[in-house]
């Protein structure tokens, strides 16, 4: 929100300092973003006397100018078309900076002449756009004066306005606020009703009253739409407004003065009656912006017999925009349902002063004081009759009443405030107040909806009395803590974290939320899990899971060059609406090349096992039992069939691996491959035994380990796994390690049919072992493994 400094002044009248206002501000909550005051940026420029101006001797377009410093005489090289003797300018000298370039003023030769100094224009200060000519200046002005003494100049103020305070969307409400505090007194505002002269031949109505309770309007004939007088253009443009044509203008600038949004039609581009209603499937709004918009039913339209004319709160019709061939104009002042507003806003991506407002929440009963003000500056700018006034609808109930207890102020507040500042903070800000008998009777102003309730008046008290009048307090000391100050859940994603972060991977943090068709390729997309107020239509329901969000953050590093990426994310997935279908996940990706090109060996693309290693370092990080776990092949769709997997302790799943489908690629419009893994962290099982801090001594051998190699046939759909249990299982004293080493499929091994071979390392711990005793424990491995999968050692 900006404004003025001589804006502000327009409501509150104080001799306060510009500093002592940004510091009361932002003592008030509202916090000063920065303030713009030009006359900080003229230090060194001085008021020059132009003595003589005659051609530049090497060029046409140039001028020597012999100018007067008041000390001195400068030779200044000038260009500008309205360099003349006499003038009195704005003068830099060599070592001022220009505050256009922000750099110091250099001496310099200009086509062969040395140009001593700088005649400056409005651009080059900074303060407008004006750069057709250089500055000039009152000719009683002093020459050797700074120019900060001879120069008006009016400050900008940029105030962070938070959600809940709409009224100070408009500089009276800051003004207001101020004056609350004891910076000054605000002014009073005159509305005088204008008295109207003839029927409005438009009508208004508003047909859905929960999306537009009350609609005033008024039809003013004869008005001259022509350029806004300077004052209101200097307003507009000091806070980045573009001064459009007068009835424009007066709109934005009620809604920047009071916090009152307005709209004006072209009245002869209209056909009565003007309604406020809901829209129709399929009706379209060509807006002043440029875009045509296409609606579903739920925004709220002003209409007229032909259609829609705007979205209402949102943005006007240029169909019915005012132009200056203008001359019956039709203005708006009306109360819009804030979250339909919203809704509308977000779904069709348009931002506006108006539903800024209007979805804040604006001032209920100032719909008919803001269309008098408007009318009455109409009149004064652009002529004109007026209508009497239409009105459709009524001012909804807002009026509400809370008991107040002085001592809440303390108690919440931690400063004593007395009882008759309390109330006049209160009534400085607009509440009525009374007594009662347990306390104050309050009864907030209809333009502070977000009063509600006794601790929000202890609030404005606060806030008002001033937060650096707080006294801080140290916090009591407490006795030492003996219960673990993390649970075991907190320190397992800790954890992981450092451990995915160890492997090469970055750790994101992203949106809990996705659109409803990303959901659905990921097994979500409920209507429980749809959001009643997303904060874009692209951000609509809650996340199944975190893969699609990295999937999406890959997406965007590949865009930008960075195709070969790897990410993670601890973070909670929703399988529902209820507080148990919320849980935590640790989710990995990998994208790319797993290893880039290289003389030494060709690049390889990420593949299911990065993402099963990653998985199982994760798992182990968490404390899970690794040795217990069983690899299948049922991931579920969004993973690539027969490049997948689950990881599983006896039935429950503990992580799904593997290659992402090609289908829930083209869903997210990413790039392949990637591969990813999802580990549910509270399907974990807790430890038997408390892990300690120091690890037990390892027990090495001081026997030699031997190896033996055993090649086994099988059915194709056996798991390698599978025989890798069954071989460890058939000495579990001996056997230290077994590993999968060739598979073959082909002649030789009959159809339907896999060959696998298994290195299994025997590692005795108090003999060697003898040639038979190495020849049962193979005839007990043989044993194992075709009992358990039906395999035949290969021949």
């Amino acid at each position: 929100m900006k404004f003025t400094l001589a804006w502000l002044k327009e409501h509150l009248d104080t001799d306060a300092s510009l500093s002592q206002i940004g510091d009361r501000l932002t003592m008030l909550g509202l916090e000063v973003e920065g303030i713009e005051d030009p006359a900080a940026n003229l230090a060194g420029f001085i008021v020059g006397h132009v003595r003589e101006a005659k051609p530049h001797p090497n060029a046409d377009r140039l001028k020597l100018c012999t100018v007067d410093t008041g000390l001195e005489i400068l030779e200044v090289v000038c260009g500008a078309p309205n360099a003349r003797a006499g003038l009195k300018v704005a003068l830099a000298r060599v070592g001022t900076i220009i505050p256009e370039t922000g750099e110091p003023l250099k001496k310099g030769s200009i086509r062969g002449v040395e140009s001593q100094g700088m005649m400056c224009s409005y651009r080059e200060l900074k303060l407008g756009a004006d750069h057709d000519g250089i500055i000039e200046l009152d000719a009683k002005a002093p020459v050797g004066a700074p120019l900060a003494s001879v120069l008006t100049f009016d400050p900008v103020i940029d105030v962070a306005i938070t959600p809940n305070r709409a009224d100070c969307l408009g500089v009276r409400g800051i003004a207001r606020d101020l004056a609350a505090s004891g910076l000054g007194r605000l002014k009073p505002l005159t509305v005088e009703p204008v008295p109207g002269r003839f029927e409005s031949p438009l009508k208004v109505r508003t047909e859905a009253p929960e999306a537009c309770p009350l609609f005033v309007g008024r039809y003013i004939r004869g008005v001259k739409n022509g350029e806004s007088p300077q004052w209101l253009k200097d307003r507009l443009t000091a806070i980045g407004l573009r001064p459009i044509s007068a009835l424009v203008d007066i709109t934005n600038f009620v809604t920047f003065d009071l916090a009152r949004p307005l709209h004006v039609f072209d009245a002869d581009t209209v056909e009565g009656p003007i309604r406020a209603r809901l829209s129709k499937p399929g009706e379209t709004v060509a807006a002043l912006n440029g875009k045509t918009y296409e609606l579903d039913g739920s925004e709220t339209v002003i209409a007229d017999a032909r259609g829609p004319e705007a979205l209402a709160g949102v943005i006007g019709g240029a169909p019915s925009g005012c132009t200056e061939r203008t001359v019956n104009v039709f203005v708006e002042s009306a109360l819009f349902d804030p979250r339909r507003t919203a809704n509308t806003g977000r779904k069709h991506a348009i931002e506006s002063d108006a539903r800024y407002r209007f979805e804040r929440q604006v001032d209920p009963e100032f719909a008919r004081p803001g269309m008098e003000i408007a009318t009455r500056l109409i009149l004064e700018l652009c002529g004109g009759e007026p209508s009497h006034v239409e009105i459709a609808g009524h001012v909804p109930d807002w009026r509400k009443s809370f008991v107040l207890r002085p001592m809440r102020v303390a108690q919440h507040g931690g400063i004593e405030v007395p009882v008759d500042e309390i109330e006049r903070i209160l009534a400085d800000l607009g509440c009525s107040v009374a007594e009662h008998g347990h306390g104050i009777l309050v009864s907030p102003p209809s333009w502070r909806a977000d009063i509600e309730a006794e601790h929000d008046l202890v609030e404005e008290i606060i806030r008002v009395n001033g937060y650096d009048n707080v006294p801080a307090v140290s916090m009591p000391r407490l006795a030492p803590t003996t219960r673990p100050v993390l649970t075991l859940a907190q320190k397992r994603r800790g954890w992981v974290r450092r451990h995915l972060a160890a492997r090469g991977l970055v750790e994101c943090v992203t949106w809990s939320f996705l659109s409803e068709a990303q959901a659905k390729l990921f097994g979500g997309g409920a209507a429980a899990l749809r959001l009643a107020n997303p904060i874009s239509a692209d951000l609509d329901t809650m996340r199944p899971s975190v893969l699609p969000q990295l999937m999406l953050a890959a997406g965007r590093n590949a865009d930008r060059g960075l195709a070969d990426c790897g990410l993670f994310e601890v973070g909670p997935h929703y399988a529902g609406d209820r507080p148990q279908d919320q849980a935590m996940m640790a989710v990995g990706l990998r994208a790319g090349l797993a290893s880039g090109r290289h003389w030494a060996q060709p690049a390889r693309p990420v593949d299911a096992l990065d993402a099963k290693a990653d998985a199982l370092a994760a798992l182990a990080a968490a404390g899970a039992p690794i040795e217990n776990l069983n690899v299948f092949a049922d991931a579920p769709g969004w993973y690539h069939p027969g490049r997948s997997g689950s990881l599983k302790l006896g039935p429950k799943v503990l992580a799904w691996f593997g290659e992402l489908h090609p289908r829930a690629l083209k869903g997210l419009d990413v790039k392949g491959p990637m591969v990813g893994f999802e580990l549910f962290l509270d399907a974990l099982p807790e430890p038997k035994a408390r892990p300690t801090k120091t690890r037990p001594l390892a027990k090495l051998s001081p026997f030699q380990p031997l190896v033996r190699d055993f090649a086994f046939v099988v059915e194709a759909g056996v798991l390698a796994e599978a025989l890798v249990k069954a071989a460890k299982s058939a000495d579990k004293n001996l056997i230290a390690k077994v590993e999968i080493f060739d598979l073959y499929e082909g002649k030789g091994v009959g159809e339907g049919k896999k060959s696998l071979a298994l290195a299994v390392t025997l590692q005795p711990t108090d003999k060697t072992l003898t040639d038979a005793e190495i020849e049962a424990v193979s005839a007990k491995i043989v044993a194992a493994v075709t009992k358990a999968t039906g395999a035949a050692l290969r021949g």
